[in-house]
């Protein structure tokens, strides 16, 4: 773990696992002067993937105790860092205990506050690029090959019946660890839904393969392990055939980003729709600066439009 010393700037952690390696490094800065986040400052904290439990308490107890330390966003290690650390906050949000995750920390007036935004970030990010009643309207399912906190959070916002006819026909969810197939199971029996789940050990590429050739078309398939980011390839073997008129959505926006290839490979063969995770970056660091200093940001109009173009400034796309 990143050795951490007393904070003397206000600063928000990023926990991670290859975290200067992320565009925030450069954006977060740019977006500080815009949003008047005077002298504030970040900085990576960076785990081994399922790291032991004892080092993630060790930095939310310094996030904790650090007076100038604000809070932190939270990427590969939702879960692990929640099973590690839920005795240690104060206050968990409604979303966090659902879906046993932390993609957020924050302090306020000395209670340290454990939140999962995910389910609002990456409902953010779907309904913008898929558009208005589009299951209703294609009658696609949904594959996410990843079990993680992200799967999580974002099947959390597309099945729920609050949505009416605008959900998956089906959902299909593919890991190689069964423990996280047992956690995305239960957390969805909570959920009040009438959208068949299923969910699918894929300890090969191939069976990711397989699930891929029985979905509907127009569907919506989403990598979601870190392949790409975390770890280099890609969920799907080089033969994988993508539905006619599918969306692959990598929530990675940097890395190798093969499982984007493999699409752009089918993209005119198969009238693919492609989408990487650069607006779900955008959304999810957002809505966690916002938390951890208190401050409003808009998550669209010409205050978010701004945002987004400092940020493809700053980070040179």
């Amino acid at each position: 773990m990143t050795v951490l010393q007393p904070a003397t700037r206000p600063t928000l952690y990023f926990i991670g696992v290859t975290t200067a390696k992320s565009s925030i490094m450069k954006v977060f800065p740019a977006w500080a002067d815009y949003l008047g986040l005077t002298d504030a400052a970040i900085q990576g904290i960076d785990f081994a993937l399922h790291d032991d439990p004892a080092a993630y308490r060790a930095a939310v107890e310094f996030i904790r105790d650090d007076p100038l330390s604000r809070g932190a966003l939270v990427t590969t290690h939702k879960i692990d860092l929640f099973n590690a650390c839920k005795d240690m906050f104060d206050e968990i949000d409604p979303h966090a205990q659902l879906m046993d995750e932390t993609s957020c920390i924050s302090k306020r007036e000395g209670r340290l506050i454990c939140h999962a935004k995910d389910p609002i970030s990456s409902g953010l990010a779907i309904d913008g690029f898929l558009g208005p009643d589009y299951f209703a309207r294609t009658g696609a399912d949904l594959f996410s090959m990843g079990a993680g906190g992200s799967t999580i959070a974002f099947t959390w916002h597309l099945m729920r019946r609050s949505r009416g006819d605008n959900v998956p026909s089906r959902i299909v969810i593919a890991d190689r660890d069964p423990h996280r197939l047992d956690d995305i199971r239960r957390i969805h029996a909570e959920i009040d839904s009438a959208v068949p789940v299923e969910y699918v050990l894929s300890a090969r590429l191939e069976d990711n393969d397989a699930v891929l050739c029985g979905l509907k078309p127009g569907s919506l398939v989403v990598n979601a392990t870190g392949l790409g980011k975390d770890a280099p390839g890609s969920p799907l073997s080089p033969a994988a055939v993508f539905p006619e008129g599918a969306i692959a959505w990598d929530l990675n926006y940097r890395g190798d980003l093969v499982f984007l290839d493999q699409a752009r490979a089918q993209q005119q063969a198969k009238k693919l729709g492609i989408e990487g995770g650069w607006t779900y970056f955008l959304h999810g660091w957002t809505q966690v600066i916002a938390e951890v200093f208190d401050i409003d940001i808009p998550a669209s109009g010409p205050v978010f439009e701004r945002i987004s173009d400092i940020a493809r400034q700053a980070a040179g796309r």
